[in-house]
């Protein structure tokens, strides 16, 4: 059962949102390979606001992921990005 998650909300630089969301569709790859990372979803909220929403089942699944390749990423490439990703760190109060 998940208990913790994140909310990352991303703005795409300008002239960049194609660009965002193919460098989100190839984090699910990243994911993949994280079995702490119960979901991990990938969203667009309106023409250059994107969003990243996972869960975990506990706080070392949620630190692995934020130690991890997605987070790795979005610094590496952070010229996508009209500003720093807002990170939210979040607790789940119910799930389906």
């Amino acid at each position: 059962m998940v208990k913790v998650g994140l909310y990352v909300r991303l703005a795409a630089a300008e002239g960049r949102e194609n660009d965002v969301a193919d460098f989100l569709r190839q984090g699910q790859q990243m994911v993949q390979e994280e079995p702490g990372t119960t979901v991990w979803y990938a969203l667009q909220l309106d023409e250059s606001t994107f969003a990243i929403f996972d869960a975990f089942e506990d706080e070392d699944g949620r630190q692995a992921h934020l130690d991890g390749a997605v987070a790795q990423a979005l610094a590496t490439n952070a010229e996508l990005f009209a500003d720093a990703p807002s990170i939210h760190q979040v607790d789940v109060l119910a799930s389906k």
